[in-house]
């Protein structure tokens, strides 16, 4: 069965919407969220067009911040140290990749990690780690729990969870939430030996590397749950393009149980729980604790 995405994280956004109404009728607040691009990627002006369309859609001031190719590291550091030092901003987002010649770890570090809405400064990955309450959660791990809730339900104690990939963005933070959900957790890459091995022991397998089709049904146990992060643009037979993820979805998806699509499974969900984050940090900056 499909595990649709994009109702998920309607219900999400819905939920973040409320949120959004009662900071505006109790406490006369609008969560303001500051987006940045910088260059002409296309692919990036799609997420940035998407991301504040869906601020504006629960409520969420959306500010703009456009940037040329050319931009230099100091320009951009200090549009940031601006957002940081504005009362009105609650939540900042730098669209990634950057230019080459920006340092990106630079940048990350250099948002506030009270506005860092991404989950993606060092001092919220330190919170992460230690179950700090404060933490600001990176989306994609955060929506992928989501989704295999929405699957299995709300309790996902001693399922075997395998995670493909370790990045800092994704596969690092999403084996801190499933340890926090009591699951037992594996997680493989590159110079993992047997992988597929591995794989086909989990309960809920997630896939995060950026490879399009590279887990097939050899990988799966048969009744599992398939997250796929993965959104890898590719051309058919015909020279057409299209976008498909990690897992190779016809192969696997008569196998397991639960599967995410791709386009509609977890990219909705990032959106949302970046925006659910938002909220997050609006509250923490002004103490408010009495939101559902």
């Amino acid at each position: 069965m499909n595990i649709d995405g994009k109702q998920c994280a309607n219900d999400l956004n819905l939920a973040t919407k409320e949120c959004v109404d009662l900071l505006r009728g109790k406490h006369n607040l609008v969560p303001a969220l500051a987006v940045v691009l910088v260059g002409e990627d296309a692919a990036s002006q799609v997420y940035v067009r998407n991301k504040v369309k869906q601020a504006e859609t629960v409520g969420m001031v959306s500010l703009e911040h456009r940037l040329p190719t050319a931009t230099t590291m100091d320009e951009l550091l200090a549009l940031v140290q601006k957002l940081n030092e504005d009362p009105s901003v609650n939540g900042i987002l730098v669209q990634l990749p950057l230019p080459s010649h920006i340092d990106e770890g630079a940048v990350i570090e250099q948002i506030s990690a009270e506005k860092d809405v991404d989950g993606f400064h060092e001092i919220n990955s330190g919170r992460l780690l230690n179950g700090d309450p404060r933490a600001l959660v990176p989306c994609t791990p955060q929506g992928c729990v989501i989704l295999a809730k929405r699957a299995l339900g709300a309790d996902l104690r001693g399922k075997h969870a395998v995670v493909i990939g370790r990045s800092n963005i994704v596969g690092k933070p999403l084996g801190v939430l499933l340890l926090r959900e009591h699951c037992s957790v594996s997680i493989v890459h590159s110079h993992t030996r047997d992988i597929e091995a591995i794989a086909r022991l989990a309960d809920i397998l997630f896939v995060a590397v950026g490879r399009p089709n590279l887990v097939n049904a050899n990988w799966v146990k048969p009744g599992a749950t398939v997250i796929d992060v993965g959104i890898n643009r590719v051309e058919d037979a015909e020279g057409k393009s299209r976008l498909v993820g990690d897992v190779d979805f016809d192969a696997v998806s008569p196998l397991v149980a639960h599967i995410t699509p791709v386009p509609g499974g977890v990219g909705p969900m990032t959106i949302a729980c970046l925006l659910k984050n938002t909220v997050v940090a609006t509250c923490n900056q002004y103490g408010i604790a009495d939101l559902p």
